[in-house]
């Protein structure tokens, strides 16, 4: 990484108070969602108990429940929700250097319980780069996710 990439993330970095746990958090979160999704496919919700053919007649607010119809249309969006972050990922994955892009990928999208330690052995590089390059690989994608959490102003 030259200095003028360092410069501009560590510009970008401490202009914007980041919550850095939290951003983490959620980026994990959404390259496991894609992971799983790539990997096994989309799993369904199945409604655990089936209708009865006899009218139940409710009191006097006349609710219904539709569970079936709200777990069709969870599995619709659901499925459709998950294809779009896959595409974005693909997307944002697309603007990370080589090493970048070889960390997450190994990291979080093709092993379920990779260790870092093990990693940047293979990848050839020292704990100490192996984790920078990992944490700004995560920070680009939290920006061009949309994932990233900012501290309020009480916080600061």
């Amino acid at each position: 990484m030259g200095k003028s990439d360092k410069l501009a993330i560590q510009l970008a970095f401490d202009i914007l108070p980041i919550d850095e746990k939290e951003t983490r958090r959620r980026v994990e979160e959404y390259l496991e969602a894609v992971r799983v999704y790539r990997q096994i496919g989309f799993v369904r919700r199945q409604a655990a108990l089936t209708a009865s053919p006899e009218p139940r007649y409710h009191g006097s607010t006349n609710a219904i429940s539709r569970t079936t119809e709200n777990i069709a249309v969870w599995n619709t969006d659901r499925a459709v929700q998950l294809e779009k972050q896959s595409k974005l990922l693909d997307l944002a994955m697309g603007r990370l250097k080589k090493a970048e892009r070889e960390i997450i990928q190994l990291r979080y999208l093709e092993h379920e319980d990779e260790y870092d330690s093990i990693l940047c052995g293979e990848l050839g590089m020292s704990d100490r780069k192996y984790r920078r390059v990992k944490s700004r690989a995560i920070y680009v994608l939290a920006c061009a996710l949309g994932l990233e959490v900012l501290f309020e102003n009480s916080q600061i």
